[in-house]
């Protein structure tokens, strides 16, 4: 008789092959974060390759915990969450992935209609259809149908069949363009626009171009701390330009742009853009 691996045993054998994990508990969702982390008191974790810069050893910060690290998959910290996991969950983006989540059989039969075939993995009520390259994440694209990339999660349920293509545009296209019957999604760092329909300033070009030159200046001159820097300086921006939409994937493209110039990884970029959205309330 065969035993069915344990989630501690799936999740070291995905973070062998690159794909960086985490435990999810009942509900399918991560572990919450630990007393001194909680409400993102520690000010996130910048720096996830180094487990712990926050303060905590833990499985904390939801998917920004997902690591490939098999020492810190197996520590004495992991070890309770992973006896209550129910499930093995992964950062598709940090594995260089994009999974389209398709929740019924009226969207799996819309993505065999309007997109390009691809690796596919059976789900309770849907299918996965996974794609190599990464973007942003968002829900709700349409009817039945999620985006998971970078800063995100999604839950391991096997290898899947057929062979894996690359990120087509028709995916790309989802995260910015929606049908009318459902509701808008928002651009990178935007939250709902200004109350009282005014017209928003930052919207002027010359204003929020001169705001995305200093930022990237403050970054590029940065001779210490860069990690600190850049987290700032994310802030500053979103706190800026990020209540209104003006910000758009070009933008933030840039800022990464710097930060990577500097020496940082595009992890680490991403992570501190989600804290600082996270600190700002967004």
């Amino acid at each position: 008789m065969t035993t069915a691996p344990t989630p501690l045993h799936t999740a070291l054998s995905l973070a062998a092959s690159g794909v960086p994990v985490l435990p999810l508990r009942r509900g399918k969702v991560p572990f919450g974060n630990c007393r001194a982390c909680k409400g993102n008191a520690c000010g996130g974790r910048p720096n996830m390759k180094t487990p712990g810069t926050c303060g905590c050893s833990g499985v904390c910060h939801a998917w920004a915990a997902a690591t490939t690290e098999p020492a810190v998959i197996a520590s004495s910290p992991w070890a309770a969450a992973w006896r209550q996991a129910v499930c093995v969950g992964y950062h598709p983006g940090g594995a260089g992935l994009t999974v389209v989540d398709l929740d019924d059989a009226a969207a799996v039969a819309w993505a065999r209609e309007a997109l390009p075939a691809t690796r596919t993995v059976p789900t309770t009520r849907g299918e996965h259809w996974i794609y190599q390259g990464t973007m942003r994440s968002v829900n709700d694209v349409r009817d039945g149908v999620d985006i998971k990339s970078l800063m995100s999660y999604a839950r391991w349920l096997g290898p899947g069949t057929g062979t894996m293509t690359a990120l087509p545009d028709a995916v790309r296209a989802l995260a910015v363009k929606k049908p009318s019957t459902v509701r808008s999604a928002r651009p990178v760092a935007t939250v709902p626009a200004l109350a009282g329909g005014g017209e928003c300033r930052h919207r002027t070009p010359v204003y929020l171009e001169r705001g995305v030159a200093m930022a990237e200046q403050r970054i590029t001159e940065a001779r210490s701390a860069v990690h600190t820097t850049v987290y700032r300086t994310f802030l500053a921006v979103l706190s800026t330009h990020g209540r209104c939409g003006c910000l758009t994937d070009t933008h933030v493209t840039r800022l990464f742009t710097a930060a990577q110039a500097k020496g940082e990884s595009p992890r680490h970029c991403t992570d501190a853009w989600t804290n600082a959205r996270t600190a700002l309330g967004m």
